[in-house]
């Protein structure tokens, strides 16, 4: 197992099966992800020191632009994609094995938590892994507290309030707030700052 062979696998929306290579694999990525967001999260970095870190954990670089308030935390970082100008502020919580694409601009609020994996409902089958792609669009903002579930897409310019659990998609252009979510506005009605 490698990690091309580990996202295509995770890319194709195969199920992980419990003690699998690629289960394995994945427990194995995750330590070398603590590793760096320890690091991150364990005292002061500059700007560009974080942007250093993040481009360790994702395996490739990342815009100029990124700005990130630690904490941050993920399992994995291989398979998050992240847009030039993206803002995390401090306590985000990001599972991007099942593939998380950020878009340019997008603020993520204090303790989000942005999910890509769900575990099998089957009682007998409750460790194996299904990895479902999660998009946030370009100039997204999401509140603090909020979390977004595997599968969903959240389109450009849409606002999600803070505490909301997003089940399903929310469209560009719309407010999505509750538990769970649902379209509650949009951002055109009110243009005031």
């Amino acid at each position: 197992m490698n990690l091309d062979m580990f996202l295509d696998h995770l890319n194709s929306g195969r199920t992980i099966i419990a003690g699998s290579p690629e289960h394995v694999y994945m427990c194995q990525l995750s330590q070398e992800a603590i590793r760096l967001t320890t690091e991150l999260n364990s005292h002061y970095h500059t700007p560009e020191e974080i942007r250093e870190i993040f481009e360790k954990l994702t395996g490739r670089p990342v815009d100029e632009g990124l700005s990130v308030f630690p904490p941050f935390f993920t399992d994995c970082g291989k398979n998050l994609f992240i847009g030039k100008n993206v803002f995390f502020n401090s306590g985000c919580k990001v599972q991007d094995q099942g593939g998380l694409y950020i878009g340019d601009g997008a603020l993520i609020g204090h303790n989000v938590v942005l999910a890509t994996l769900n575990h099998h409902k089957d009682p007998n089958r409750r460790g194996d892994l299904i990895p479902a792609p999660t998009h946030i669009g370009k100039n997204v903002w999401i509140g603090s507290n909020a979390t977004i579930l595997p599968g969903v897409t959240i389109g450009d310019g849409a606002i999600v309030a803070a505490g909301a659990v997003v089940t399903k998609d929310v469209p560009a252009g719309m407010i999505a707030g509750g538990v769970p979510a649902r379209v509650i506005g949009s951002v055109s009605e009110d243009s005031r700052p």
